[in-house]
């Protein structure tokens, strides 16, 4: 690529990334900031996505982008080898030799004012100052507010999901569909160890994602029949949204210096669902069918 005077480069555009996301603000297991990429090369295209997936590397390339930021790391875990045999070699390898470099922004971005739990609570309906939800790694985590008025657990459920990028699973709600609810609770990704945030803010209803079977069955007995009622919205989308702000304020950050673009290649790892209507629910035995 021929480099031109006016041409940021990739040291600069880490530099104001880093900004935004500080990487010593990400939780001590995560692992963030720069992947790929020389600092000296020049940058002229950013693009978005939640995770750095082959068909987003690849697309990326094709756009001609010289950097690719997302939410999720690449290499969290231990990689011995970044041989094309695997998925993640694949990645890195493709990236390399397209001189695309990668930046990740995953807790760092979850706690970062604006970032991912703001988008998350905008779409929710809540106002801008929404207060931390709990602490961890002693950094502010997740959002929580009230709507301007009290409205039905299921008229809540519907404009969130309106809000919200299309998945096949959609929104999962627990909780009496016409309950009134005001005050929300809101974490993008996994949430399902903030129950008791939840509880401690009074919270009507909790809005996050991958709610494993255990953890959401107590957190509703603990409840009765009352709140706090839940809403798993998926991983991808409850950390979609955050993407359009992220690169609105870099681009301005830069003075329109890049150009940006956020993928609307979806990889929520779910493609269909099947199944019968869900029954309503009732009781699962009675005292009297427990005695006869």
């Amino acid at each position: 690529m021929t480099t031109s005077a006016h041409d940021m480069s990739l040291a600069q555009v880490v530099a104001v990334l880093d900004g935004f996301y500080p990487p010593e603000t990400a939780a001590s297991w995560d692992q963030v900031g720069l992947v790929t990429g020389d600092p000296a090369q020049p940058v002229r295209r950013v693009h978005f996505a939640v995770d750095p997936t082959r068909a987003v590397v690849d697309e990326a390339v094709e756009a001609g982008a010289d950097l690719l930021v997302t939410h999720h790391p690449l290499l969290l875990r231990g990689v011995h080898s970044v041989a094309t045999t695997t998925a993640k070699g694949a990645v890195v390898t493709t990236a390399v030799v397209a001189d695309l470099a990668i930046y990740c922004a995953h807790t760092n971005a979850d706690i970062a004012r604006p970032g991912v739990n703001d988008a998350l609570a905008a779409a929710a309906g809540l106002p801008d100052d929404c207060a931390p939800l709990g602490m961890e790694d002693g950094q502010p985590i997740g959002r929580v507010g009230r709507l301007p008025e009290a409205v039905t657990l299921r008229e809540f459920a519907t404009r969130l999901a309106d809000a919200l990028p299309a998945t096949p699973v959609g929104v999962r709600v627990a909780g009496d569909p016409s309950a009134l609810v005001q005050t929300v609770a809101v974490m993008g990704g996994a949430g399902d160890d903030r129950f008791d945030d939840v509880r401690a803010h009074g919270a009507d209803v909790y809005v996050t994602a991958d709610l494993r079977h255990h953890p959401a069955l107590e957190a509703r007995e603990e409840a009765g029949d009352g709140p706090p009622y839940l809403i798993d919205a998926g991983h991808y989308a409850t950390e979609q949204l955050w993407l359009a702000a992220a690169a609105s304020r870099l681009a301005e950050a830069l003075q329109a210096r890049i150009v940006t673009h956020v993928s609307d290649l979806r990889t929520d790892p779910w493609d269909f669902t099947v199944g019968r209507p869900t029954p309503d629910r009732t009781p699962q035995y009675s005292r009297s069918s427990r005695e006869s």
